[in-house]
């Protein structure tokens, strides 16, 4: 094969990479957490014209739940102290998040080390341009692991 060939293939291979990642998703968003007490991102957002929004938490850390488990919980930025507040006393067996508490828009479970979780939620929830925040619930995490998530 010469090198025109070779560079001619490279092009077409490139161009037929192009529409799959145009045809990525925007209303499903992935997010990281690990044994240090850090998400990969310090902010989320989708477009307004999202009308369901999937959040795919990974841990890409070691450690079990029980020891340093990561969940994603959506609220307004508002509510953020109180809501984690609420979830102490919640415990892992509620995921660290009040049963019933409706200044959580949306949550994952509590995962440990290498799992993954995922929520999905309806957009009708949030108003665009809203002030809205996610953060770990998990005791104690919250101080570092929290971040903006921008609608429209």
């Amino acid at each position: 094969m010469t090198l025109m060939h070779t560079t001619l293939a490279a092009v077409a291979l490139s161009a037929l990479a192009l529409p799959l990642a145009a045809r990525a998703d925007p209303c499903k968003v992935e997010i990281s957490g690990n044994d240090v007490l850090q998400y990969d991102k310090r902010e989320l957002a989708v477009p307004a014209t999202c009308k369901e929004i999937t959040v795919t938490l990974h841990h890409s850390g070691t450690q079990p739940r029980e020891a340093m488990g990561h969940d994603w919980v959506l609220v307004k930025t508002a509510d953020l102290a109180a809501v984690d507040q609420a979830g102490l006393s919640a415990g892992l067996a509620n995921n660290y998040v009040a049963p019933g508490d409706k200044r959580v828009l949306a949550h994952t479970k509590v995962i440990g080390g290498g799992e993954t979780t995922s929520v999905t939620f309806s957009a009708s929830l949030l108003s665009r341009g809203g002030d809205y925040s996610y953060l770990c619930t998990f005791p104690g995490h919250s101080a570092l692991m929290h971040g903006k998530f921008r609608f429209g």
